[in-house]
């Protein structure tokens, strides 16, 4: 037992730095809810309230920096302020993939609706916030927000992606977006789609993994997408259950087929590769 209770010292000893889990979800809770009042708890009934509320997420994140050096490579005041004065346009491209949601889906009746009850929502505005972090230099913590996330909706979106404007993932389980992917503008994503690495090797850590969907592309449900050389070009459509490891020209459609040959009651699988020049199946 004394053994134990000195391993269990020891632990806490070494992580007496960490930043707790709960109080970074709680801080993304609150950016969120000074964002959109449907994440509210109380409802802001004048100015001054959002200035109050501004100046204490302020200080909640520079307390966290600041018990935290070793997750930042700057200055933790710096951070902060470049933090909160790139909110404004997070805030501007978060209701931009909600109008992108709207408009992507029939089933939704009003931005109300995505805004409370679309894990797609919930999921790119964690990881639009953790990925302003991110790009000032903090570690750890906007891994934190996304894996969050992640466990509420089902969507995985690592904090390092480069995800354009209007962005939407309808339904959304599933959804895996590798930390080097690269999405461009007017991208819609399904369900079970994986954009992932072919590669797992840990001397390829640095390099770029993960693949390249360029402007106006959409990928349906189950598609799996692999590799940092591949790269599906700009208007492509890629169709439910298809697996690529190669480029993919620009407005092609791709999509898994199965072909019933009755002679011999042969199946044969095939993806058919379509673009505005030609046709071929492979």
């Amino acid at each position: 037992m004394e053994s134990f209770v000195s391993k269990l010292y020891k632990a806490h000893q070494d992580c007496s730095e960490c930043p707790s889990p709960k109080v970074i979800q709680q801080f993304f809770e609150d950016v969120l809810g000074l964002l959109f009042p449907e994440y509210s708890v109380e409802r802001i009934n004048d100015k001054f309230q959002i200035e109050a509320s501004l100046v204490q997420l302020n200080n909640d994140l520079s307390s966290i920096l600041h018990r935290n050096p070793h997750l930042h490579s700057g200055v933790g005041s710096k951070i902060t302020a470049a933090f909160f004065a790139n909110l404004e346009q997070v805030f501007d491209w978060i209701h931009q993939d909600v109008d992108a949601m709207f408009a992507g889906d029939p089933a939704a009746k009003s931005r109300t609706e995505i805004l409370r009850s679309y894990p797609g929502f919930y999921a790119i505005s964690a990881y639009r916030i953790a990925h302003s972090l991110q790009g000032l230099g903090v570690h750890l913590i906007p891994r934190m927000i996304t894996e969050f996330a992640h466990s509420r909706t089902g969507i995985d979106i690592h904090p390092g992606a480069t995800i354009g404007q209007h962005f939407c993932i309808d339904h959304g389980t599933g959804v895996v977006i590798g930390e080097t992917t690269r999405i461009g503008n007017h991208v819609k994503i399904y369900q079970g789609v994986t954009l992932g690495a072919l590669s797992v090797d840990k001397a390829d850590a640095d390099s770029k993994r993960h693949p390249t969907i360029e402007d106006n592309v959409i990928i349906y449900s189950g598609a799996t997408i692999l590799g940092g050389n591949t790269v599906i070009g700009k208007g492509s459509v890629i169709g439910g259950n298809v697996w690529l490891t190669k480029s993919v020209a620009p407005r092609s459609k791709v999509y898994y087929q199965t072909q019933m040959y009755h002679a011999d009651s042969a199946v044969t699988d095939m993806y058919v590769f379509k673009n505005d020049q030609d046709e071929m199946s492979q």
